[in-house]
């Protein structure tokens, strides 16, 4: 493939077409747009929002989106919204093993959501939930999900995501932020697996650096938008809906992939999570993950997130006297994790590449025995964690694990096992 062109930052009022002038200047909706096209608004935020909070985008498109209608329910055994579909869950740490691409059944990325734990509700536009990809399909159809923004965390596969606003590539080690409403199809090029937080609160943004100062964490020149493209050929194509946790399917006269131009800061966008400024301790005490953080959707109480987007990437370990893994804690936050490649610090050979750990509000967690022992003991040398990125979606809501997650086959039903050999120390002349 052709490598795609982008533009740079986060938020950014960007301006893209793909005709020259396409785009309407000094208004949004003149009487005649240029080129015979119709103008059309996607707005992400109250039209009353802080000027600072407002998210919108005007296309300029050759044939509307209203040219679809007569919906018709779209039935899905695996994918689940809110916590009311979540199962009894026991205060217990989980933990799964990497799910395999199923082979002999063809699935799209619609096909290929398996909700893995929920929690909230899409309709009050609180919470979040969390899915394993499973796809070995490109997509002949279209997907818009109206309950709530997608951020796709790829672990095994490439995939090219098309969206009305221009086309993303990404890989494994990048992520790409979806906003609600968006229509899009997703693109694969053979067994592919992907971790996808749905957020049905408020949109993520980047987190305030306060004491960091003006660099660190995530640089908002790293996000990449897409610039405008649009399909020459507009045939007919059924498309997903996703609204009130239900899918809807109906099929549109012409794709809507035909947006020749488009203005605003409501896009579509990809990170590369290796451009991530990681700040740790150079002193003593391992910090707290929030140092960590790529996004963050946040709520009505200040420095409680809605849903925390954290990573764990290659990073220098440099702390005196410190044990240098994180520590054994309890949370008010729930932690939904998983690991795209290489090893986990505090459980390195017991959660692998694809594999997901829960462990919710109050739920007791940190190093197994082993990790432990080897931290307990280590030369404390300054030595790289390197080849290795792991990543967490942190709620304040407490995850509900779904059917297909406690009977899917790939439940860790030995996890608590991993703390067991752990001895009481105790000694009175230490």
């Amino acid at each position: 493939m052709d490598p795609l062109r982008y533009q740079s930052g986060f938020g950014n009022q960007f301006a893209s077409e793909a005709v020259p002038g396409a785009l309407p200047q000094g208004r949004n909706s003149p009487q005649r747009a240029p080129h015979g096209l119709y103008a059309e608004l996607l707005s992400g935020s109250a039209f009353t929002a802080p000027r600072a909070e407002n998210r919108r985008t005007w296309m300029y498109r050759r044939v509307p989106s209203v040219q679809v209608g007569g919906f018709e329910p779209l039935a899905h055994a695996t994918l689940k919204t809110g916590a009311a579909e979540g199962q009894p869950t026991p205060p217990n740490p989980m933990r799964w093993h990497p799910t395999p691409v199923p082979e002999g059944r063809a699935l799209d990325f619609i096909d290929g959501l398996h909700t893995m734990v929920v929690n909230g509700d899409a309709d009050t536009q609180t919470g979040m939930a969390a899915h394993l990809l499973l796809a070995n399909r490109s997509m002949e159809r279209v997907f818009v999900n109206n309950d709530g923004e997608l951020l796709v965390v790829p672990q095994q596969g490439a995939m090219r995501f098309t969206t009305e606003l221009g086309v993303l590539d990404v890989a494994p080690g990048e992520i790409v932020l979806l906003p609600r409403g968006l229509a899009f199809k997703v693109e694969v090029f053979g067994p592919t697996r992907a971790y996808v937080c749905e957020n049905y609160g408020a949109p993520f943004r980047l987190p305030e650096l306060g004491p960091i100062g003006s660099n660190g964490l995530a640089n908002p020149r790293d996000f990449l938008a897409p610039v405008a493209a649009f399909e020459a050929d507009l045939q007919p194509v059924e498309v997903v809906r996703k609204s009130g946790g239900r899918l809807w399917r109906a099929m549109a006269p012409v794709s809507p992939f035909n947006v020749v131009a488009w203005h605003g800061n409501l896009t579509p966008c990809k990170y590369d999570t290796k451009h991530f400024m990681v700040i740790g301790s150079i002193s003593f005490d391992h910090p707290d993950p929030s140092i960590f953080t790529v996004l963050t959707s946040p709520t009505d109480t200040p420095g409680i997130a809605n849903c925390d987007f954290v990573i764990f990437p290659p990073r220098w370990m440099v702390m005196e006297d410190t044990f240098r893994p994180p520590w054994y804690h309890r949370n008010v936050m729930a932690e939904f994790m998983g690991l795209v490649h290489g090893q986990y610090d505090a459980k390195p050979e017991g959660f692998k590449p694809g594999g997901m750990s829960l462990h919710n509000s109050m739920v007791p967690h940190g190093p197994d025995a082993e990790a432990f022992d080897k931290a307990s003991n280590a030369t404390l040398a300054p030595h790289k964690l390197d080849h290795t990125l792991a990543f967490m979606f942190e709620s304040r809501w407490r995850f509900k694990v779904t059917d297909f997650a406690l009977n899917g086959g790939a439940l860790d039903a030995g996890y608590a096992e991993c703390w067991q050999p752990l001895a009481d120390r105790f000694a009175t002349n230490a």
